[in-house]
């Protein structure tokens, strides 16, 4: 019997409900591919609506939705008007952190951290696509990674600030609780304190954060991520009878840890983390959680991914069973798939073409806010953006529109229309990590002539290394532009007729671009940029297509 039989039986009802469940789907980690940390998930009936960080890039906090955990669409942004906040001045690895998103009684909730501004704040939409209402701050609530709970008319914001008195060592926080009014927004009485330093304070234990609350049974259970997000990160949990506290960790924590396997593994997983858990279509319990996939020791491009893992209860403790070695790739449940219609992939080896004839997909990232007078779209052209004096070095909004880089290995290629009138006009494809790690391959003039560059990023913003250049053919005629992850390195290629490419540069170290290397919270995008260096102009720079392609190889041909 094939699937479209299945359903026409089971519909008839010529087969049991429980025949559902004896399917099986394989869940592909990670089930987000690419720059999507810090995930936070809710169920609501049969949906699921997930949400991550986006720091200081446009529109901000994705929502994705899926019926299976598998297969994910993004139906929306839940900062998506410049009127509810942008993020100019910021460095891209700042802005928004750590969002978390909940139901109640009709009403999607989601809290985030403003850094380095007016910090904590919460938006509430009544259908998760949007639109989602301007934030609304809890000055009270001091500190980073709020999430909510929910229980009877009360909420109660938990979330990680200051540990009492003075911090003992570096990385000492708490976890506090406070009331929240569903219905005005506003704080009731004092923050509590529930957990100071972590499972064990004597063992000093550093930066526990992403906390979240949820009661099952008759227990009350805390859990948070401990350790910091780099390859030391775990997930802990405690609990109570009261949902307040006094709260007590498992004596077996850490829960969910990549920390303890050898480091010279196959395709390691690591730095696992800032978990919450979700009831799955089979009924039993999941974790999502970020984690890394680095080429070569703590170096990676692909910034933190968001991944699975199933959770078992023994007595009355979640436990992750992530399996032999750790973080499995792929893990099968007894649910039946749900594919999403018009949904770009996410997980797994994949490629599709982005074209830009009526509407951007909502997946592509602006920096920092967005200007929709700079930039149009059309069947003849794709997307056209007209050049600005910013770039990507500085903490504006340059002409900027890009794509995150999903795989270790793959590639990214745009066609490009473009003739520089000076030599301070560039347009092209840049591999972006942040402002001071990127690489620029572009179409300029050099002493009146077409050219191809490729530039690399310097600690001076106003400047930019040379590392190749080569002659083109003709000043207005098309180009195509194509940059090649190998894992640790990048080549550059380019194309006057569509078909024959030529190497500009390879073996790039792609390490530059690593976290690693770059520090910060961020992943790498592929961004179609055009920039006149700090002086106006009115030319304009058209890409009929972006074409994206990844394969890595722990992933089945």
């Amino acid at each position: 019997m094939n699937t479209k039989q299945f359903f026409a039986a089971l519909l008839l009802g010529m087969l049991p409900t429980s025949a559902l469940l004896a399917q099986s789907i394989e869940l592909a980690n990670p089930i987000l591919t690419g720059f999507y940390p810090d995930p936070s998930i809710t169920k609501v009936g049969k949906d699921y609506y997930l949400v991550n960080s986006t720091f200081s890039y446009f529109p901000g906090i994705p929502v994705m939705h899926s019926r299976d955990l598998k297969n994910w669409k993004q139906i929306g942004n839940v900062i998506d008007r410049p009127s509810q906040m942008t993020f100019m001045g910021d460095r891209m690895t700042r802005g928004l952190f750590a969002p978390a998103i909940e139901y109640h009684n009709g009403t999607y909730y989601v809290t985030c951290t403003l850094i380095d501004h007016k910090g904590n704040f919460v938006v509430t939409a009544k259908n998760p696509a949007g639109p989602w209402s301007n934030p609304t701050f809890l000055p009270e609530v001091r500190g980073i990674d709020p999430s909510l709970y929910f229980e009877g008319d009360k909420a109660y914001v938990i979330y990680n600030s200051d540990p009492p008195g003075t911090p003992l060592y570096d990385g000492h926080r708490s976890i506090k609780i406070i009331e929240l009014n569903p219905q005005t927004l506003q704080t009731v009485g004092e923050a509590k304190i529930v957990v100071n330093g972590g499972v064990d304070l004597s063992k000093k234990p550093v930066w526990i954060e992403g906390p979240h609350l949820m009661k099952r049974g008759d227990w009350y259970y805390l859990y948070a991520a401990e350790g910091g997000t780099s390859v030391n990160h775990t997930e802990v949990v405690f609990r109570s009878k009261a949902a307040l506290g006094p709260f007590v960790p498992y004596e077996k924590n850490p829960i969910l840890s990549q920390r303890e396997l050898p480091r010279d593994r196959k395709d390691p997983i690591t730095s696992a983390g800032h978990a919450q858990f979700v009831e799955g279509p089979d009924g039993k319990t999941y974790a999502i959680f970020l984690a890394v996939r680095p080429y070569e020791g703590n170096f990676y491009n692909t910034g933190r991914e968001t991944f699975i893992v199933p959770v078992e209860w023994k007595d009355e403790w979640p436990i992750t069973v992530p399996g032999p070695n750790g973080v499995q790739y792929a893990y099968k449940a007894n649910f039946p798939e749900v594919k999403q219609p018009g949904a770009l992939p996410q997980s797994g080896n994949f490629a599709y073409t982005l074209t830009f004839e009526k509407q951007l997909d909502p997946a592509l990232l602006f920096m920092r806010t967005v200007d929709s007078t700079n930039f149009s779209l059309s069947k003849a052209k794709g997307l056209t953006i007209k050049l600005k004096p910013e770039t990507v070095a500085e903490t504006g909004n340059p002409a900027f529109i890009g794509k995150r880089q999903q795989h270790m290995y793959g590639s990214a290629e745009t066609e490009l229309t473009f003739s520089a009138k000076a030599a301070n006009e560039t347009a092209g494809l840049v591999a972006f990590q942040d402002e001071k790690h990127f690489y620029f391959l572009c179409k300029s003039v050099e002493n009146g002539k077409p050219v191809v560059q490729l530039l690399k990023s310097t600690a001076d913003t106003k400047n930019t290394e040379l590392l190749a250049k080569a002659p083109l053919k003709a000043a207005a005629g098309k180009v195509q532009l194509r940059i090649n992850a190998d894992g640790d390195t990048y080549s550059f290629r380019f194309s006057e007729d569509g078909k024959n490419y030529t190497l500009l540069k390879d073996k790039v170290d792609a390490r530059f671009l690593s976290t690693q290397v770059a520090g910060g919270f961020i992943g790498c995008l592929y961004g179609m940029y055009g920039t006149s260096a700090r002086q106006p102009t009115t030319n304009t720079a058209s890409f009929k297509w972006l074409k994206y392609e990844g394969h890595d190889p722990m992933y089945k041909k």
